[in-house]
């Protein structure tokens, strides 16, 4: 029988921190600050909590996810390709520099959800940018620098939820699409980075909410953002729902942990403008509690 708690608003970060869409909260331990993007903003923040001081940063395009680099820095998954992205000390604009250019079938798609898995390798989803035409053309890459991009698997219309299982063994992948609303675990060769043995691992209909970013924490259980449903939802290894954590915003879209301990959960959500708020008047903000789990450190992208 699962549990149900409720995160109050005295966890909200500061009010000026607003997203439109908030995405990919990140914890560099060796930096020991989080970072996360507001994707159709182009902008990078970055929270010291040592400080409580901010920093913004500038890209050029719609981003979509962002993963540290194993030789410093961070890369990018935007629109016309991966871009390695420097940030200057002061903020403003980022350095970019392309790294491969995408693959993508259709000129309107932009790059997504994306995570490393325990070898460096990265995992990226690709997505239509309107994705209200419900087109099932978006698909997971696989991108290393020997290989390049490389579709795994298609047949997407917002593909999402990524996060791999403690051993690596497991893979994880959602489509948030109101028509979709699954969540699916692979089988993941971490020797070859080959994938099988597809499996419905959630399916939220008639849940609360589309499945959007995810976590994992260090007993394997999988954390997913409710979007629209106003909570985060932690399964077992099982699937089975065993936590609820209400949110004061209706859309939380991504959470990740991080912090001294890998015990603080960073989640960010969606506010798409004066309507939003009327109805969900803490929705773009960042929320940050204890939830009782431990997380683990994001692994970087192999050079």
């Amino acid at each position: 029988m699962s549990t149900s708690s409720e995160v109050g608003r005295s966890c909200l970060l500061d009010p000026s921190l607003r997203c439109a869409t908030g995405e990919n909260p990140l914890w560099h331990e060796g930096e020991r600050r989080w970072y996360w993007l507001d994707l159709p903003a182009r902008a990078i923040f970055r929270l010291d909590p040592a400080s409580g001081s901010t920093l913004q940063w500038q890209v050029d395009e719609h981003l979509g996810c962002m993963v540290p680099r194993a030789d410093g820095g961070f890369t990018c998954g935007c629109v016309s390709g991966l871009f390695d992205v420097e940030l200057p000390s002061a903020g403003g604009q980022a350095l970019q520099r392309l790294r491969i250019a995408a693959a993508h079938a259709r000129p309107d798609t932009r790059f997504n959800d994306g995570r490393c898995d325990r070898q460096g390798r990265l995992w990226v989803s690709g997505m239509v940018m309107n994705n209200t035409q419900a087109l099932a053309v978006g698909c997971w890459y696989r991108y290393t620098p020997t290989e390049g991009l490389r579709c795994m698997d298609s047949g997407y219309v917002t593909p999402n939820g990524s996060a791999f299982s403690p051993d690596g063994r497991t893979l994880y992948t959602s489509d948030s699409f109101r028509d979709v609303c699954k969540v699916w675990a692979w089988d993941y060769d971490p020797e070859t980075g080959l994938v099988g043995g597809r499996r419905c691992f959630i399916d939220m209909h008639g849940a609360p909410g589309r499945p959007d970013g995810a976590a994992v924490d260090t007993d394997g259980c999988y954390w997913i953002c409710c979007a629209d449903g106003g909570c985060i939802q932690r399964y077992t290894p099982q699937g089975v729902l065993d936590q609820v954590w209400r949110t004061p915003m209706l859309k939380p879209t991504m959470c990740a942990f991080g912090g001294e301990d890998m015990r603080t959960l960073l989640v960010t959500s969606m506010c798409r403008g004066p309507a939003d708020l009327a109805t969900d008047p803490e929705a773009g903000r960042l929320l940050m509690f204890r939830p009782g789990a431990q997380g683990i450190v994001e692994p970087r992208l192999a050079p």
